[in-house]
C-alpha cells in the first residue's frame, strides 16, 4: 500500500492525502460502531433513541455508561458494546496513525549511500 524502502520518499502531498483517506476509512467505521451501538441498545436495552445515541457515543469514546439498563439482555449487550468498543477505538487510532507511523520508519530507515572502507 505504501512505499518500501528501497522507494524514495512520498511526497507530502501524497502524504496528506493518505492521511486524509486513512481519516475518512476510520471516521466511517466509528459511524458503523456508534450505529451497532445505537441500535442494541434501542432494540436490546429498550432505551429511547436519544439515550441510545447518548450511551454508545459515551461508551465508544471511553467515557462509560451513562442510562441505567433494567434488563438482563441490555445489561450483556452492554457489556459486549464495551469490550467491541476499545477495540474498535484502539483499531481506529491505529488505523488513523498508519500513514505517520510509516513515514517515520521510512524516513529513519532510508538507505544511504555506502562509503567505501579505508
Amino acid at each position: 500500500m505504501f512505499e518500501n524502502k528501497n522507494e524514495p520518499l512520498a511526497p507530502k502531498i501524497v502524504f496528506y492525502g493518505r492521511l486524509m483517506r486513512m481519516a475518512m476509512f476510520a471516521g466511517i467505521a466509528v459511524l458503523i460502531c456508534l450505529i451497532i451501538g445505537i441500535l442494541g441498545y434501542h432494540y436490546i436495552a429498550h432505551l429511547i433513541w436519544i439515550d441510545s445515541l447518548h450511551n454508545a457515543s459515551m461508551i465508544l469514546s471511553g467515557m462509560g455508561p451513562v442510562a441505567n439498563i433494567d434488563n438482563v439482555s441490555g445489561k450483556l449487550f452492554s457489556s459486549f458494546y464495551a469490550l467491541f468498543s476499545g477495540v474498535a477505538f484502539i483499531t481506529n487510532i491505529g488505523i488513523f496513525l498508519s500513514p505517520a507511523i510509516h513515514r517515520f520508519l521510512h524516513k529513519i530507515h532510508l538507505e544511504t549511500p555506502e562509503t567505501p572502507n579505508e
